[in-house]
């Protein structure tokens, strides 16, 4: 039962999180995320879409996560690499995302973009089957380093952006303040979410008939 509620949340989750990140997309205009940026570059420069490249950059960095500190790769880690990208290409294709406006309403598509994402982050992490492929790299080079954690997200996510900056992706003004605005209900959603699974796995574990920890 355990193992089912997790992974329910999870999928859920992920699915909410790649919402968030097709119609902060959709808005690009006005700037993304530093990752998202390195995968619209390479979706509209090189081709393939921008679900695939998100797969492929995910499995590089998983590559190269478990050269680093295996422990922050597990089956949720592998999931998360592949379903996003599946999600957000299917979420763009069905094409029933707002469009561009010009107008203010496109900044507050952007602003429900991104609490949702959050949200979803915070979720599917809560679950507890594995960290994503960009918390597991920056984690592991964390740790390796010794350095601290915010200080390697800051360095990588900064030369990520240079990155897809140098190659066309959209960087603009929400580019940048895109993390201030997310981590904060990430952190909430986590949090929240987590206590639900540990009360739902208490409430299990003490029907009739079961044993602790099953």
């Amino acid at each position: 039962m355990s193992y089912v509620l997790r992974w329910s949340i999870f999928i859920v989750g992920v699915m909410i999180f790649s919402f968030g990140i097709a119609l902060t997309i959709n808005m690009q205009h006005l700037g993304i995320h530093p990752w998202d940026v390195l995968n619209v570059a390479f979706s509209n420069n090189v081709g393939l879409s921008i679900g695939s490249w998100n797969i492929i950059i995910s499995i590089v960095l998983i590559i190269f996560s478990l050269f680093l500190d295996k422990s922050y790769v597990k089956l949720g880690t592998f999931a998360n690499a592949i379903l996003v990208g599946m999600f957000v290409d299917l979420y763009l294709w069905l094409d029933f995302l707002p469009v561009v406006t010009n107008t203010w309403v496109d900044v507050i598509m952007m602003l429900a973009g991104i609490v949702i994402m959050g949200f979803g982050g915070g979720m599917y992490n809560a679950a507890g089957v594995g960290s994503g492929p960009r918390d597991g790299f920056m984690l592991s080079i964390s740790d390796k380093l010794g350095a601290p954690i915010g200080r390697v997200r800051i360095i990588t996510e900064s030369a990520v952006l240079v990155i897809g900056l140098l190659i066309g992706g959209p960087v603009f003004l929400f580019t940048f303040i895109f993390t201030f605005i997310q981590s904060p209900i990430f952190q909430y959603s986590y949090l929240r979410v987590g206590k639900f699974v540990l009360k739902m796995e208490y409430n299990v574990n003490r029907l009739p008939g079961r044993k602790h920890g099953t």
